[in-house]
């Protein structure tokens, strides 16, 4: 019952992003985020940080890539460190490609969750590499119905996370609805739960623009990469090819684009504390 009187204010809450926040065209280029010196100047941080030893790593996915997009590099490290890690899935993808003939749900929603399997052992954390691979949990919400289903989505939450835990979760403001409710529902549970919370831009650099006042860029930091887990990250992104292609049954361009990564792409990441 407490768990069911601490959902319920947080459907009312929700509401999806409003049209400045919408993820429409191009976006801003990635040459305009780089000729920025705020990303630079950001203050560094490192793994043991963002999540201390003794407590486990608990990354919430909208959809099948965003662990890969938001933090492939983060998970490397912390598996480096030996901080146990929980992958929350909480949509299996099918809507990515409406209308499509060659990727209808039902195929999406069997071969996005492959993709990320695939995905964690090119970052070097499947059981074939000798290590302990994250534990992944699949919430099975409908993809696109993350904000209907927020109440079901915290209350698995509240149940998963321990007051030792950090969760990552894409942030509260990120522009793609099913972001922003994981974002939101997650804030919610680990208030109540005690877990620490970090959030993670992935669309934000699609709408937002360099020093734009809507990014919280007091919360952020920069969490640098090598060049070694950078190269396993991108052979991570790599094996979502059902999101890097065009769809010649509907002609649609890939949902992952060159410009796209160009932004998800460097030698750092972002995380909101």
């Amino acid at each position: 019952m407490a768990v069911m009187n601490a959902v319920r204010p947080i459907a009312r809450a929700f509401t999806p992003q409003p049209p400045e926040r919408r993820i429409e065209g191009h976006g801003t280029p990635d040459a305009a985020w780089q000729a920025w010196g705020g990303l630079a100047s950001l203050p560094a941080i490192g793994a043991a940080t963002l999540a201390p030893p003794g407590g486990r790593a608990v990354i919430v996915a909208p959809h099948p890539d965003d662990e890969v997009l938001a933090c492939g590099g983060l998970l490397q490290l912390l598996q480096a460190q030996g901080t146990r890690t929980v992958l929350l899935a909480v949509t299996d993808g099918g809507a990515s490609h409406p209308g499509s003939t060659l990727l209808p749900p039902d195929a999406l929603a069997r071969l996005r969750p492959q993709e990320t399997l695939a995905a964690l052992r090119a970052l070097g954390l499947g059981a074939d590499a000798g290590v302990v691979p994250p534990h992944v949990l699949r919430a099975r919400i409908g993809d696109g119905q993350v904000g209907a289903n927020i109440e079901q989505l915290q209350t698995l939450l509240h149940q998963l996370l321990r007051p030792a835990d950090t969760v990552f979760v894409t942030w509260r403001q990120d522009g793609h609805p099913d972001h922003e409710a994981c974002g939101l529902s997650a804030a919610m549970a680990a208030r109540a739960s005690g877990a620490k919370l970090v959030e993670m831009p992935v669309w934000s650099w699609h709408w937002a623009a360099p020093g734009d006042k809507r990014i919280p860029w007091r919360r952020a930091h920069r969490l640098d990469l090598s060049a070694d887990v950078m190269q396993r990250k991108r052979e991570a992104v790599a094996c979502f090819a059902t999101q890097l292609e065009n769809d010649p049954s509907t002609g649609q361009p890939a949902i992952l684009p060159p410009h796209v990564l160009a932004r998800l792409l460097h030698p750092y990441e972002i995380y909101f504390t």
